[in-house]
């Protein structure tokens, strides 16, 4: 894994071991800045499943002003850090280990103009997520809210319920991403 584009382009990524993360693919990475490359630059990018913050750092390398990390995991914690060293974009980052939860209703004083959403497959947290980013004001008619998931219909049922439009949607094999704007749509 590494940095695609930007002021860390080409930077290795440390990741993390075991089964209970599933880092983005590089492609699946690179189609989704290209999709949102328009708005990255100067925005305020919040990523609440981080993992090893491939996903933030990528947004920082690219121009992002403010990259939101957000992991409970200690382990994830210990390796974003080695990733926000070696990239060079602390300066950019804040890094909570938090649960997400707490992280949106505690921590995010603003509205953020792109969230990515990316938790543990056969999970809740996606939708729930989404409750709590509108409930809360987090976003804007403007900001982009991004959920990458493996269960498609499930996701768009339960978006169904709720005041979101969805812009576009892309599957890359088992990886599926969900663009979504504030509105009914």
């Amino acid at each position: 894994m590494r940095i695609i584009s930007g002021t860390a382009r080409g930077t290795k990524l440390f990741t993390l071991e075991g089964e209970t993360t599933r880092p983005t693919l590089d492609r699946v990475k690179e189609s989704m800045f290209n999709i949102i490359q328009n708005e990255v630059q100067n925005s305020i990018f919040i990523d609440l499943f981080s993992g090893s913050g491939a996903i933030g750092l990528e947004a920082a390398s690219r121009g992002a002003k403010r990259v939101i990390l957000c992991d409970k995991s200690k382990q994830a914690i210990n390796i974003i850090n080695k990733n926000i060293e070696k990239t060079h974009l602390k300066e950019k980052v804040e890094l909570y280990n938090l649960d997400y939860e707490l992280l949106l209703k505690t921590k995010i004083k603003e509205q953020a103009d792109i969230i990515y959403i990316d938790p543990p497959y056969k999970s809740d947290f996606a939708i729930n997520a989404v409750n709590i980013i509108l409930e809360n004001g987090l976003v804007s008619e403007h900001s982009t809210i991004i959920i990458e998931t493996d269960e498609e219909e499930k996701i768009l049922r339960e978006l169904e319920k709720i005041e979101i439009k969805i812009t576009d949607k892309r599957k890359y094999g088992r990886a599926i991403l969900i663009f979504l704007k504030i509105g009914k749509g």
